[in-house]
């Protein structure tokens, strides 16, 4: 059987805040805004608290290689840390929704997620589940499965930085990049 293959998601704010009020997370809490440099200047743009970033970016079978080995691994204990919330990709084109389970999952505590929705049963459900326990009960999930094809539809920090930047090196040639940050909105 072919994996699963969802539509991809617009690597755009909008359409991501979109998705993650839909889910859970509420409006006066968070949002996603984009990157437009990462010099200095540009970087003073981005609304504080930055709670993560999601980087796009071209993928390579280097890449895809050095993935495996790491999400292969035995000891995913190791490589992944009680304390790091993550999951393996498992659905085709699912790595925007990929990235947002990452960012929210890994500062849920400094979120009020709405009660009931589907980020607080989502991982609530999975915190104790291993990185490809978490896949396959996404995998399973049409409430996520259908909320992702609503947002694909829908779209028309100093040290991150310099990773981003050495990521951006390595494809000279290539322009579709993408950066947005998930802030924290001020009350």
């Amino acid at each position: 059987m072919a994996p699963k293959q969802w539509i991809p998601l617009e690597a755009n704010p909008d359409v991501m805040n979109q998705f993650i009020w839909g889910l859970g997370v509420p409006e006066i809490e968070a949002e996603f805004n984009d990157v437009y440099g990462l010099d200095d200047e540009m970087l003073k743009l981005v609304p504080k608290p930055v709670l993560a970033v999601l980087f796009c970016y071209p993928d390579s079978q280097e890449r895809r290689d050095a993935r495996e080995k790491i999400s292969g691994s035995a000891e995913m204990g190791e490589v992944f840390p009680e304390n790091v919330y993550f999951l393996k990709q498992t659905v085709g084109n699912a790595c925007g929704t990929m990235g947002v389970l990452h960012a929210i999952g890994n500062v849920k505590s400094q979120l009020n997620l709405v009660e009931g929705s589907f980020f607080d049963r989502f991982y609530k459900s999975t915190a104790n589940m291993d990185p490809f326990e978490r896949a396959k009960f996404l995998e399973e999930n049409r409430e996520m499965e259908d909320a992702h094809s609503v947002a694909a539809i829908a779209g028309d920090t100093e040290d991150t930085a310099k990773v981003i930047q050495s990521v951006i090196q390595e494809y000279p040639d290539a322009l579709n990049f993408n950066v947005m940050a998930l802030s924290k909105i001020a009350s």
